[in-house]
């Protein structure tokens, strides 16, 4: 669907809230190691989608099992969240967007991709009710 598509059916359904889950692959290691990076990152997307944050970022590095440690990332929006997790293993980034305002799920996909340059990426949609 395109972005248009889904803010549509997002209003035509009366939709509770739009999440999008976007999965992020070969990513810039140094742009994902970085906690100033990763919170630049949540405050540049929350301008680019128009959703006011709630509060500054909350961006911590842990994990004692090498396959899952990195950066997570936790940023209220008066909308509900966004969250994304960093895995510096593998060089990827895992990133959802949950608000009760609708936005274009693509546009965030390929922004998201774009700051920390993943090489492949792929996104999923939900309409929650």
């Amino acid at each position: 669907m395109s972005d248009e598509q889904v803010i549509e059916r997002y209003k035509r359904d009366g939709e509770w809230g739009l999440l999008v889950s976007v999965d992020c692959h070969d990513c810039d290691p140094k742009k994902i190691r970085s906690k100033e990076v990763i919170s630049q990152f949540v405050i540049d997307l929350c301008e680019e989608i128009d959703m006011n944050r709630f509060g500054d970022p909350i961006v911590v590095r842990f994990g004692k099992d090498p396959k899952v440690q990195g950066y997570s990332l936790v940023q209220l929006i008066e909308t509900s969240c966004i969250s994304g997790h960093f895995a510096e293993d593998t060089d990827r980034a895992y990133i959802d967007v949950f608000s009760c305002k609708e936005f274009g799920p693509k546009k965030v996909a390929e922004y998201v991709a774009k700051y920390f340059g993943a090489k492949k990426y792929e996104y999923s949609i939900a309409f929650r009710n």
